[in-house]
């Protein structure tokens, strides 16, 4: 399905691409301009769905996921600051961008943390005060900007993947890598941990270490994403909801599936967005948001 997905988002676009016979022209607009934004599409949607399956599974609860708890906006805020202070600078956005995803994690972190510790409950509670919060001061920024950055920040706020470059795709690849690698590694922890924390206890999980890692991966995965298309969203709610109902529920299949089947979705919807309205183009998030609603609805209908 991925290797379908990246064949025909190479192909199809404002100007439609025939490999057995390309022009000049055509090569530039290949290699320059839609392979490294299909890739760079290919790994925002692995991120997003790796970080959404080992959150959903951290919390136990099937409603997690990076823009719940507030990571995306903490990226986007960091992206934000990088945008305005920082704009000729190419890597300030990644830094910035994993700089206030860790920021925010750590937050939620902090104020879920009770006397009797932390229950789900609390941090989830504490996310959507987060994200709120954020929210408002990332309005309270954009109302600061001029007319022209208004604009570009606003539709990059959406879901852009427009301004793909080769270093922004080898940057993101990395993050996707590392961090589906170390939520993998945790997929036997996590099976435990989907039990009952004190059950996880018993078989001698470190229930601390596990946590650190899986929000220190979901921030790495988050912010390298978040920096480099905007706010993409349902990738990580929907996706390892589909990839569960496939394949089961162990995350030792559910982590690595949900990032392959993330991309794929990714992909197809920067695709549509390319080509909906050609040579106009619809943000991306607004893509996955019509198709992933739906079927987000459908799979509350089906529990």
């Amino acid at each position: 399905m991925l290797a379908a997905a990246l064949l025909a988002a190479s192909m199809f676009g404002s100007e439609r691409l025939s490999f057995l016979d390309l022009t000049e022209q055509q090569r530039s607009i290949l290699f320059d301009i839609r392979l490294p934004r299909v890739f760079l599409a290919a790994c925002v949607g692995a991120s997003l769905a790796a970080s959404g399956a080992g959150l959903q599974a951290l919390l136990r609860n099937p409603l997690a996921e990076p823009y719940l708890l507030g990571v995306s906006n903490g990226a986007a805020l960091g992206t934000m600051f990088a945008f305005v202070l920082f704009e000729n600078i190419e890597f300030s956005r990644p830094i910035l961008a994993f700089a206030g995803a860790v920021a925010a994690t750590i937050v939620v972190y902090q104020m879920a943390k009770g006397r009797a510790g932390m229950t789900v409950e609390r941090l989830v509670l504490s996310g959507v005060i987060v994200t709120t919060f954020l929210s408002s001061v990332i309005v309270l920024f954009t109302s600061l900007l001029d007319a022209a950055k208004l604009r570009s920040f606003t539709f990059w706020l959406l879901g852009d993947l427009s301004q793909a470059t080769r270093n922004g795709v080898y940057l993101c690849l990395a993050a996707a890598i590392i961090g589906t690698f170390i939520l993998a590694s945790q997929a036997r922890a996590l099976n435990l941990m989907m039990i009952g924390e004190r059950d996880a206890l018993d078989f001698g999980v470190e229930v601390g270490r596990v946590r650190l890692l899986v929000f220190g991966a979901g921030a790495l995965l988050v912010g390298a994403s978040v920096a480099a298309s905007g706010s993409v969203g349902y990738v990580g709610l929907v996706v390892p909801h589909l990839v569960r109902m496939a394949s089961g529920s162990d995350n030792r299949t559910v982590v690595p599936f949900s990032a392959i089947a993330g991309a794929s979705f990714v992909v197809l919807a920067d695709m549509i967005a390319r080509v909906a309205i050609a040579p106009r183009e619809l943000p991306v998030g607004a893509i996955t948001a019509l198709i992933g609603a739906p079927v987000f609805i459908y799979l509350l209908r089906r529990n």
